[in-house]
Formats: structure tokens, sequence, C-alpha cells
């Protein structure tokens, strides 16, 4: 591949990458959430499964500890969020999803459905189910996070 088609392709992937990011977000806001950003999205895909620090939040997102305890202060004043003891450490606190946070959540699952499908339509169920495999091989476990 030449580095011309490289850089295309590059592109192309980022250009994807970004509308799947703004079009999951306007579904989102569509869906009743207002005052919700793409970064809160990104957040919440590292609290989803069982909460995280701070800490662990800003290594996930790529950001600095500081910027982490603002959008954690963020998204706990807008109800996304609640801090808790951390059962492990006397010292941190854990960040979780309020039942607003997991909805919005669902909401950002329905609205990620509603773009696959389009491209469904556009490529063919199957096309995307291969798509969809091969992105994986190269880059199986993200992270998945914004691109400040």
């Amino acid at each position: 591949m030449q580095n011309s088609e490289a850089m295309a392709l590059s592109a192309t992937l980022l250009a994807v990458a970004g509308e799947l990011t703004r079009r999951i977000n306007e579904g989102v806001v569509a869906r009743g959430f207002e005052g919700v950003r793409p970064a809160h999205g990104f957040a919440f895909a590292r609290l989803a499964p069982d909460g995280a620090t701070a800490t662990e939040l800003a290594a996930h997102l790529g950001v600095t500890k500081q910027a982490a305890s603002q959008l954690v202060d963020e998204i706990v004043r807008k109800g996304f969020a609640e801090r808790r003891p951390h059962p492990g450490d006397a010292r941190a606190r854990l960040v979780v999803l309020t039942e607003r946070g997991w909805a919005c959540t669902r909401a950002a699952e329905e609205a990620a459905a509603e773009v696959v499908r389009g491209w469904a339509g556009v490529l063919g169920e199957s096309e995307v189910r291969v798509l969809w495999e091969q992105l994986w091989r190269i880059a199986p476990y993200g992270p998945v996070r914004p691109a400040w």
C-alpha cells in the first residue's frame, strides 16, 4: 500500500469514528439526555462494568487526574454518576453510574445500533459483520477514548 493510500485509509477511518461519535451523541440527546457530551460517553464506557476511581478513569481517557476529577464532578452534578466508598481502598472513592447514567448508556447503545443498521443498509449485514471482525483483529481491546 502506497503512503498516500495509507493516509487516505487513515483519514477514512478517522472520519467514520468521528461521524459515529457525533451520531451516537445526537441520538442520546434526542432520547432526552440534554447536556451530555461525547466525553461523558467515553467515561461511561469505563464506569459501566463495576465503576472506577478517578485515577483509573484518567488512564482510560488518556487525561490528567485533575481533568478526570473535573469530568467526574460534572457527571456527578448532572446525576449520571455517584461517588461511593471504594471496597478495597479506604482512601479512594469509586465512581459508579446511577440509574440515569445506565439509562443514558442504554440510549447510546440504541443510537449506535441505529447507525450500524444504516451501514448494513449500504454494505449488507454480512459485510458489516466482516468489517467488525477485521477491525477487531486490528484493535481488539481499545482503549476507546476521545481524541482530545
